[in-house]
C-alpha cells in the first residue's frame, strides 16, 4: 500500500532548515573562539573561555537537532522505501527495514543508506528498468560524500577542542570547528534538496498511478 510522505518531508526539510540555521550560529562561535586565540596578545584566557563556552552551547543545538532531524528523516526514508517496494520490489538488493537499520550498523552505515536510497530512486522513476542516466544521481552522491565527510571532520574537531590547551592548539581546533560546520551546513542544504526531489519523484508517480486507474 502506497503511504504518503509529503508530511515527513515537510517536517524533515523544516529540521534541515532549523539545522542550517545552528550551523550559522555555529560558525559564528568558531569565529569567535578563532578570534579569542589569536588576537590576545597579553595572553587573557577570559575571551577564550567564553568563546569556548558558546562553541559548547552551540554544539549541543546541533546534537539535539541532529537526534531530532535523524529521527523523522529514517521514517521518511523507511516510508519512501515502503512505497517503492510497491513500485518495483526486484529493483531492491535489501528488504524495507534496512531503511531503518542500515544506518546503525557501524562502518557498513557509511554506504549502505546510500546505496538503498539509490535503489529507491530507480523505483520512483517512471521506468525502474530504464537505464541510469548520465549524472541522475548527482544531487544523491554529493549530498551522501559532504555527509560522510561532515561525520569525520565533526569528530576531529571534538576530539581537538576536547585536547585543547594552548592558545596554538585552540586555534587549530577552531579551524577544523568551522570546516565542519560549514560541511554541516552544505550537507543540510543538499538533503533539503534530495528529499524536495525524491518526494517529488513518488508523489508525480502515485498521482499518474491514480489518475491512470481513474
Amino acid at each position: 500500500m502506497l503511504r504518503d510522505p509529503k508530511d515527513l518531508a515537510f517536517a524533515v526539510t523544516a529540521l534541515l532548515g532549523a539545522t542550517v540555521l545552528a550551523d550559522a550560529l555555529a560558525l559564528h562561535a568558531g569565529s569567535e573562539l578563532w578570534t579569542a586565540v589569536t588576537d590576545s596578545p597579553s595572553g587573557d584566557v577570559s575571551p577564550r573561555d567564553l568563546a569556548r563556552a558558546l562553541v559548547v552551547g552551540t554544539a549541543l543545538l546541533q546534537a539535539l537537532l541532529l537526534v531530532a532531524t535523524g529521527t523523522v528523516f529514517v521514517i521518511w526514508f523507511h516510508r519512501l522505501r515502503l512505497n517503492a517496494e510497491v513500485w518495483a520490489g526486484d529493483v531492491h538488493s535489501r528488504t524495507p527495514g534496512w531503511a531503518i537499520g542500515g544506518w546503525f550498523i557501524p562502518v557498513a552505515g557509511l554506504w549502505i543508506p546510500c546505496a538503498i536510497a539509490t535503489e529507491i530512486w530507480r523505483a520512483s522513476r517512471p521506468d525502474p528498468s530504464a537505464p541510469d542516466r548520465r549524472g541522475e544521481f548527482l544531487l544523491l552522491r554529493g549530498w551522501w560524500l559532504v555527509f560522510v565527510a561532515d561525520l569525520v571532520l565533526a569528530r576531529v574537531a571534538a576530539w581537538r577542542l576536547g585536547r585543547a590547551e594552548t592558545f596554538e592548539a585552540y586555534a587549530s581546533a577552531a579551524r577544523w570547528l568551522l570546516a565542519s560546520d560549514a560541511l554541516d551546513m552544505a550537507a543540510a542544504v543538499l538533503a533539503i534538496l534530495f528529499v524536495r526531489r525524491l518526494t517529488s519523484m513518488q508523489h508525480a508517480k502515485a498521482t499518474g498511478m491514480i489518475s491512470a486507474a481513474q
